[in-house]
């Protein structure tokens, strides 16, 4: 019985594999038809899923954030002030676009392998005393300040121009 249970676990599993190649098939090639394509496959450990993802949630019209402040509060990343007479209070901030929020962070937490000024950013961070959901977040908002001008330039991040990334490795 286990092994009659366990081939059909293995034939659904198999089929599970084949859509999930036949989907990121797609995704690459819808990926390779944007103009914006460039700009976001250029981000470190972006991959195309990742890039076609955070392409999809930001969009390709420049006009709908006129700063990266507008898009860093659009995805969540930065903090909400709240101010009442003498009380000022920051705190997380709860009505964004979570898929928004979600696919940048997911991009910032993985960056920090492959780029040192991320890294340094995020542990910054963590020595600081705030836990990973919020240091990624930092990152992410950090990160969206980059993605941001590059968007908006319609060039594609180069580490070599990021004077940021080249004083973390000259020091």
């Amino acid at each position: 019985a286990r092994a009659h249970v366990t081939r059909a676990m293995l034939s659904v599993l198999t089929e599970i594999v084949e859509q999930i190649a036949t989907l990121e098939a797609q995704i690459a090639e819808q990926l390779a038809l944007h103009a914006d394509a460039h700009i976001f496959c250029s981000l470190p450990r972006s991959g195309t899923v990742r890039a076609a993802r955070l392409l999809a949630e930001i969009g390709d019209v420049r006009s709908r954030f006129p700063d990266a402040a507008s898009l860093a509060c659009l995805a969540g990343v930065a903090p909400s002030t709240r101010q009442s007479g003498k009380h000022k209070a920051v705190t997380y901030r709860w009505a964004v676009n979570k898929e928004l929020r979600d696919a940048v962070c997911d991009f910032a937490g993985d960056s920090r392998r492959a780029n040192p000024w991320a890294a340094k950013i995020y542990n910054d961070a963590i020595a600081r005393g705030k836990d990973h959901p919020h240091a990624t977040r930092i990152l992410a908002r950090a990160w969206l300040g980059v993605i941001w001008r590059c968007w908006q330039d319609g060039t594609t991040y180069q580490p070599d121009q990021h004077n940021a990334l080249q004083a973390v490795l000259a020091a």
